[in-house]
């Protein structure tokens, strides 16, 4: 497993599983290239006593997460009206193989994933809400937020941005083949793995797209063939 010169994050009765303990890191580098490699974020939250999870966007400055939507949205909304912040679990998951073994048991999946807990702040100071929106478009594609229209005072006031520490973070990894056991072994079933993996396809242009606007290097350079 990766590790880093850089100081890892403290491990917390939060972030240590109950199972798997081995699969647990708190390499700061590690979790900076899991949740990089990532565009989707589940925010879970506690509202009026019951527990929601959504989908959002995020992006990663240093050693805080940006997370995106609209004013209207409950948890972000929440955010604000909570007078420390909102409590809040930020999970990113990466799935990189199915893993097939001669027992129903003992099939599994390789993946990276990280687990933040932690309390989400309103972003309301315009200049880091800038940023933060700037961060929020790279992610997706780098070099992509000097290259589109920034938003406008209405566009800004329409967008919430809340922002969540990394402190009480913490990664997890399967890596590997299937664990079957010794009896299983001569049974006439396959085993190993099915690699997962996420591409880039060609750009696709808009109907309303003028003639003769080119499809931007940092945009080609994310297709795959």
């Amino acid at each position: 497993m990766p590790t880093s010169a850089a100081a890892p994050y403290d491990p917390t009765p939060r972030t240590v599983p109950t199972r798997a303990r081995e699969r647990a890191a708190y390499d700061r580098e590690l979790v900076h290239r899991i949740l990089d490699e990532g565009y989707v974020c589940h925010l879970g939250f506690v509202r009026d006593g019951r527990p929601v999870v959504l989908p959002t966007l995020y992006a990663r400055v240093g050693e805080r997460l940006y997370l995106h939507g609209s004013t209207g949205s409950r948890p972000l909304r929440g955010t604000g009206e909570e007078p420390a912040g909102l409590p809040v679990c930020v999970t990113v998951t990466h799935l990189d193989a199915l893993v097939l073994a001669r027992s129903a048991f003992h099939h599994s999946v390789n993946y990276r994933s990280v687990v933040v807990h932690g309390t989400a702040t309103p972003v309301t100071g315009p200049a880091e809400k800038r940023e933060a929106l700037d961060a929020l478009v790279d992610h997706v594609v780098p070099g992509r937020a000097a290259d589109s229209r920034r938003a406008d005072a209405r566009e800004l006031a329409a967008t919430a941005v809340v922002a969540l520490d990394l402190v009480e973070v913490s990664a997890k990894v399967r890596t590997g083949g299937p664990n079957d056991e010794a009896r299983d072994l001569s049974l006439p079933h396959w085993s190993g793995l099915l690699p997962v993996a996420s591409v880039h396809g060609v750009p696709v242009p808009s109907d309303d797209l003028a003639p003769g606007v080119p499809v931007p290097d940092y945009l080609t350079a994310y297709a795959r063939p």
